[in-house]
């Protein structure tokens, strides 16, 4: 395994590997050496490196149009937008580059829907690194070096009291991740999100589920709120939506629509053709058969955990919590590629077409490294 040295302002770790192909669910390194990608690049690349149906797709459109900004209409945004509308049940798609800027957006419609400029949000959330996300990540860790940010009111995960506490009459906003991605893989309860959903409309705010890291399939169903009972009026979408190229999305259920007018915010590559061209693949590949798949995976890679750790999570977004931090390291060593959501919390998030001899190959490198 080779790093190089590159002028990048540090504000990742130093690496020991550097990819140079991709392929399914394997990577390439330029040494020649591959690995068992059980990473996708933190839940993006949802379908498997180079998944014909947006490669193809992304292909085609980068021989048509490549950017022609907002001023202007182009069919991939437009058909994006109705793909995802028809998923949700009803409503309307601002698209930008990334979960962050999606989340920005959430706060700049609610405040403007609402009139109010409170927001609630959960103790270990994580929604982005931009200042307005940042600020409802619940996380003192990441915000502490840059406050004063927004203020926001931080309640306990799946504890109702302490959300009936946190939610009043200046709340506008309650944002909430069906699971706690890099809050250690927690999910939320359906009758803690159900609650959220009574609270918003009892003190006239707006519920947001963040969805960049458990939608578009990832959890067994399209959005992962229709395991929970509750449709909300807003929700985010980024990560796995493009396949790996760059692309945000914020959706506005049609009964909460109406708030924005033209000029209120903005995206200059939001809805970029080629992005959106290969997230309609995407959509379209996240079939019923596809989602059946993620289930079978998600049972066969739990079955296999069994005894190794506390497991947490849904569908193919898993976290395994340890009694030691996760030796990401040794199993790099071993040709698989995992992440962590938390010092003792190793974090799954395989393709969602993983094979079945795939996932065995994982299960065994985790047992051979977690059991010595």
């Amino acid at each position: 395994m080779s790093a190089v040295a590159t002028p990048l302002l540090p504000v990742y770790p130093p690496t020991s590997v550097t990819f140079v192909e991709g392929e399914g669910s394997w990577l390439v390194a330029d040494d020649g050496s591959r690995y068992l990608d059980f990473v996708t690049g933190i839940a993006v690349v949802a379908l498997g490196h180079r998944h014909p149906a947006p490669l193809a797709a992304a292909h085609a459109q980068l021989d048509r149009l490549w950017h022609a900004s907002n001023l202007y209409g182009t069919h991939p945004a437009a058909e994006l937008a109705t793909r995802l509308s028809d998923r949700f049940g009803g409503a309307q798609a601002f698209f930008c580059n990334s979960g962050a800027e999606a989340l920005e957006a959430a706060l700049k419609y609610s405040r403007k829907a609402t009139g109010k400029t409170g927001a609630v949000a959960l103790e270990g959330s994580f929604h982005g690194r931009t200042t307005g996300a940042l600020a409802l990540t619940g996380q003192p860790a990441k915000r502490t070096a840059f406050e004063p940010l927004l203020d926001v009111t931080f309640a306990r995960p799946n504890d109702l009291d302490s959300l009936a506490a946190a939610v009043g009459a200046d709340t506008g906003l309650i944002v909430l991740e069906p699971v706690l991605g890099e809050g250690g893989v927690r999910p939320l309860t359906s009758e803690f999100v159900q609650a959220a959903a009574e609270l918003a409309e009892q003190h006239g705010a707006l519920l947001c589920l963040d969805e960049v890291q458990t939608g578009v399939g990832r959890t067994g169903t399209f959005f992962a709120f229709e395991q929970l009972g509750v449709r909300p009026q807003l929700a985010t979408l980024a990560k796995g939506l493009a396949n790996g190229l760059p692309i945000g999305c914020l959706l506005v259920a049609e009964e909460a629509s109406g708030a924005f007018a033209p000029g209120d915010h903005g995206s200059t590559f939001g809805g970029n053709p080629v992005a959106c061209a290969a997230a309609c693949a995407v959509v379209d590949a996240v079939d019923d058969d596809l989602l059946s798949a993620v289930t079978t995976s998600s049972n066969k890679l739990s079955l296999g955990l069994e005894g190794l750790g506390e497991l947490r999570g849904c569908g193919l977004l898993l976290g395994l919590e340890l009694d030691r931090p996760v030796p990401v390291d040794d199993l790099l060593e071993h040709g698989l590629l995992v992440s962590k959501a938390g010092d003792n919390v190793l974090r799954l998030t395989p393709p969602l077409n993983v094979s079945s001899h795939e996932v065995e190959t994982a299960l065994a490198i985790l047992q051979e490294v977690l059991t010595r």
